[in-house]
This record gives C-alpha cells, structure tokens and sequence, in this order.
C-alpha cells in the first residue's frame, strides 16, 4: 500500500519532530509511568514550528478537551515548555503522503478524539483501536509510517521517547522552547 523510502541524501524536504515537557497533569503522570521528561510529541513541517501539529487538549483549561489540533508553538502549555527537537530529510513524496493526511484531518478534526484509553494499552502492551482516535506519540508514529518511513513498533504502542529513538532523526536542539523559536524566528528574518 504504502512505499517504503529510505532517508537519503537527495531528500530535499524536512521534518521536525518535537517532544515538549509541558508541565500538566497528564503529562506528570505519563513522565512517572515513562521515567522520562518529554511526554508530548508533534510533528512540524517547517523549521519555524508554525506548520506543528498533534493530538492534545483542545482547550487550555480542559485536559478532557483532546484531539487533533494545529498547535501554536509560542503560547498556551508551550510558553514555558522544555523540548528536544529533531529533524529528518524526506524526499516530496514523503512530504506530500504526509501532508495529504494532515490536511484531511485539519478539515475534519471535529471528527477526532484524544486516545486517553490508548495510553493504558501502552502500559499494557497492548493496543487499543479507535477509530479517528490518537494520542501525540501514536499520531507522529503513524505519520511516519504513512511517509514510508521505518517505525519498529506498532504506532499504538509508541512513546514520545520511542520516537527519538529512530536511528534516522537527527538532534537539533534541547532546551526552552521560547529560546529555539526565538533564535530560528529572528533568523528567518533576517535571511529570509
């Protein structure tokens, strides 16, 4: 169905991949099941971050509110947020397999759900169905399958640290998330 593309050095386009530390309650509590600091993860189709998108709460003050959104890098759960950012060449067929089904559950994301039942399949090993229903980590998984790229696991079962550790996504960053925007921003800028 899908083709499976290695990452190569034709790819002309990239993607990051950008595990947050938000602080909120879900977040605690999968870091205490985890062990790990970056509990949500999105996925970026430019350097920028203003292209970002994933599977969260909907509302600021409502963590049942979940479901697919296009986040706003600067605001919100992320003003103070920790993250480790990757990236990753693909080539336009990549790219635009991806795109296409961003697109289509923009338009339609009334239609989906935060998976929050997924994420005790997680602890249990085993995966839990829903249909149009995701949590971030399992979303960005199955956005890379879909791009053809290699995921070694069921999406379902994903973690955020389960996606940073492709061997084919490259560390750019760690740090404050306002420090990157503000750094690649103001450099786009003046260069762009």
């Amino acid at each position: 169905m899908w083709k499976n593309i290695e990452v190569g050095e034709d790819m002309a386009y990239t993607i990051y991949i950008v595990l947050t530390k938000t602080g909120t309650l879900l977040s605690k509590a999968i870091g205490m099941y985890t062990g790990k600091a970056m509990n949500h993860a999105s996925i970026a189709f430019d350097e920028e971050l203003f292209e970002m998108y994933s599977f969260g709460r909907r509302q600021l003050n409502n963590p049942l509110s979940g479901g697919f959104l296009q986040e706003d890098a600067e605001r919100g759960l992320f003003e103070t947020a920790d993250c480790v950012i990757y990236r990753c060449k693909i080539s336009q067929y990549q790219y635009l397999e991806m795109m296409k089904i961003v697109r289509y559950m923009y338009w339609n994301r009334d239609r989906y759900k935060y998976n929050f039942i997924g994420l005790f399949g997680v602890m249990m090993q085993k995966e839990v169905r829903r249909e149009r229903a995701y949590f971030c980590s399992q979303f960005v998984a199955t956005l890379l399958k879909v791009g053809g790229l290699k995921v070694y696991q069921n999406p379902a079962l994903m973690t955020p640290h389960c996606l940073a550790q492709l061997p084919y996504l490259e560390k750019v960053y760690a740090g404050k998330l306002a420090d990157y925007l503000q750094s690649v921003r103001s450099t786009a800028m003046l260069y762009g």
